[in-house]
């Protein structure tokens, strides 16, 4: 069975596939091949396809925070005096390293980030010296995570 989603074609073999290298990217292309019952190189085929439709959007290496020494995360609302305000305030957040989303939102808040620190006195040094110093950033709300719960991909 084929799906069709904003014009990619996905079939069963490229779920499965998609799956394996999900669960753990440095899955050998071979060991793939043999679990789903085709030759490596029409894996290598259907991985240059699903890259060329934009499906895949990259593979990387994820850094746990944690043992570098970041163990506070935070998620800031961040109120700015004028709309016209947000390019120039995000051009500022991505020169703030403890950035490391961003997000324009509708509601309370213009924009929402998430920040990694390495403690509170870290997370309160980037909010009062960095973020809050940004032009046209009025004020900020922030919440710390506890504990993060659930972290994952879109399923397929």
């Amino acid at each position: 069975m084929k799906v069709k989603d904003n014009g990619i074609h996905i079939d069963g073999i490229d779920k499965k596939i998609l799956r394996a290298l999900m669960e753990d990217a440095r899955t050998p292309i071979l060991e793939i091949a043999r679990n789903v019952g085709i030759s490596g190189a029409a894996i290598h085929q259907r991985l240059k396809k699903l890259e060329k439709s934009g499906l895949l959007a990259g593979s990387k290496f994820i850094l746990n925070p944690k043992a570098l020494g970041y163990t506070t995360m935070a998620f800031v609302g961040i109120y700015l005096d004028k709309a016209m305000s947000n390019p120039e305030a995000v051009k500022q957040l991505q020169k703030i390293p403890e950035v490391i989303e961003c997000h324009y939102t509708t509601g309370n808040w213009s924009i929402f980030i998430k920040i990694l620190c390495k403690d509170n006195e870290h997370l309160m040094h980037v909010l009062n010296s960095e973020i809050q110093s940004i032009k046209g950033v009025s004020r900020t709300e922030t919440f710390i995570s506890l504990q993060e719960q659930i972290n994952r991909q879109i399923k397929l």
